[in-house]
């Protein structure tokens, strides 16, 4: 079973004090906060490539790096970031070839189905489903939306540098696709 090799791996983690290499305080030494995607290929490769250590940024994941709402948590998560934690720049780092990009809502839901939801469940919800599930056609539109949503957002500074970049998953390349220093 997972948890039992999580739980004794972590024990000797902690007997070897392997938690030493890793130490550091809350707050962000590079002073960034990045919104990037759950995807397990960028677990190790997108602060990697972006030369980052532990300690460096907060690093927020969710599907696609996509923030769809200026009240949800993501977007808490990034002013904490910002006012409490002394981030004073947003990097928002989507993917290519991700499992949003051209999401089908409806297939998703089908397979939710087929896991055990029900429509009664489906009604339950206090939002139209098939718009939160909906992914992109183009992950440069989608991280440009996250972008404009954080950089529009009415409590964070307006001189706040807010940045778009994609990454390739297997190669580690960036590409800008808003530089938060020119807008």
């Amino acid at each position: 079973m997972l948890l039992d090799e999580i739980i004794k791996h972590n024990q000797d983690f902690v007997e070897n004090k392997s938690y030493q290499l890793y130490t550091t305080n809350n707050l962000p030494n590079k002073r960034a906060v990045i919104l990037t995607c759950m995807d397990t290929r960028l677990t190790e490769l997108l602060p990697k490539a972006m030369n980052f250590k532990n300690g460096d940024v907060k690093i927020l994941k969710t599907a696609g790096a996509i923030i769809n709402h200026p009240y949800g948590s993501m977007m808490r998560s990034i002013l904490v970031a910002i006012h409490a934690l002394q981030a004073d720049e947003v990097y928002v780092v989507g993917h290519h070839h991700c499992g949003m990009s051209n999401l089908d809502a409806a297939q998703l839901m089908k397979q939710m189905e087929a896991n055990g939801i029900k429509q009664a469940d489906f009604d339950r919800i206090e939002i139209d489903p098939y718009e939160w599930f909906q992914g992109f056609d183009r992950v440069e539109d989608s991280v440009t939306s996250s972008v404009n949503l954080i950089k529009s957002h009415p409590l964070i500074p307006s001189d706040l540098p807010v940045h778009g970049l994609i990454i390739d998953p297997v190669t580690g390349k960036l590409d800008i696709v808003i530089n938060g220093y020119s807008s």
